[in-house]
């Protein structure tokens, strides 16, 4: 086996993973606050990426533009908890997880109603190859793009995560996680976490929009691309920040090299669904995931 070629394939493995974590938080944190799957998260993503693009077409610089569009997602994401969630509050989980379902479709067809279809290229001014330095040193290919994509990544993830495990906002999401109406009891207020942590989830889906757009292109695919934190939510936990984390290095390292010295066996694609097997597995031994919580149910 080449090790230097079995380096490159783990760490461009690792560092997608990364992203599919900043991905998989913004469902971490909603599900923390209210309990509901947000099934739009995916949708977010590419509605902010493809506004960010649309916004600088108009003629916006990108430091202008930039701003705009977190303005843009933080008032979606405030604006979906006060006229999604909060009057289905009550309501089953079932009707929440349909709710969101539709929402999905609404903010996909407005995307492509106010800004088109075609595929758009996100230029960040970082270039797709390799660092002369490292490579000239280690014989190792590793993309500049990759590297500063999994690194932003990386600290948005580790900011958010001391934010909600360390700070006063964090104490009373874990909280209201706990028991809304326990919570309420005692002053927190309930609709001012709803609302941030979906202002979060707005900021998060433009983060990971823009990190995915300059990868891929800006186009619908980036869809499916955020919905692999489905299986990242499935193996690391619901509930779980760090979970997430680990889930996402799992299931992008394993779908790497799984597909490079696999995929040619049975023709390739295997990258496509290999993290929802990891899911189906772990749904199988241990349905909370690495690091959820376990629920045990009276019945």
């Amino acid at each position: 086996m080449n090790v230097q070629f079995f380096i490159e394939v783990l760490v461009g493995g690792l560092l997608s993973g990364v992203m599919y974590a900043l991905v998989a938080l913004g469902f971490v944190l909603i599900y923390k606050a209210s309990g509901v799957f947000n099934f739009a998260q995916g949708a977010m993503v590419f509605f902010a990426v493809l506004s960010f693009v649309g916004f600088m077409e108009l003629g916006l610089p990108f430091w202008a533009a930039l701003p705009v569009t977190v303005v843009l997602m933080v008032a979606t994401g405030m604006l979906t908890e006060r006229f999604v969630l909060r009057p289905l509050v009550s309501q089953s989980e079932d009707t929440l997880l349909m709710a969101t379902i539709g929402l999905a479709f609404v903010i996909e067809g407005m995307a492509q109603l106010v800004w088109g279809v075609d595929v758009r290229r996100l230029d960040l001014g970082i270039r797709d190859e390799p660092i002369g330095w490292f490579m000239d040193s280690t014989g190792i290919l590793v993309s500049q793009l990759d590297i500063t994509a999994g690194v932003v990544a990386g600290l948005m993830v580790a900011i958010l995560a001391l934010i909600f495990s360390r700070t006063k906002v964090g104490r009373g999401l874990r909280a209201v996680a706990d028991d809304h109406a326990a919570a309420l009891s005692v002053g927190i207020p309930l609709k001012h976490i709803w609302g941030l942590v979906w202002a979060t989830a707005g900021i998060v889906a433009l983060v990971a929009g823009m990190l995915w757009g300059a990868r891929s292109g800006v186009q619908f695919a980036l869809i499916g691309i955020a919905l692999k934190a489905l299986p990242v939510l499935i193996i690391g936990g619901f509930t779980s920040v760090p979970g997430v984390i680990v889930a996402g290095l799992i299931v992008g390292a394993a779908e790497k090299l799984t597909e490079v010295y696999f995929g040619p066996m049975v023709g390739g694609g295997i990258e496509g669904w290999l993290p929802y097997v990891l899911a189906v597995f772990f749904l199988l031994i241990r349905p909370e995931g690495l690091f959820g919580e376990k629920i045990i149910r009276r019945v």
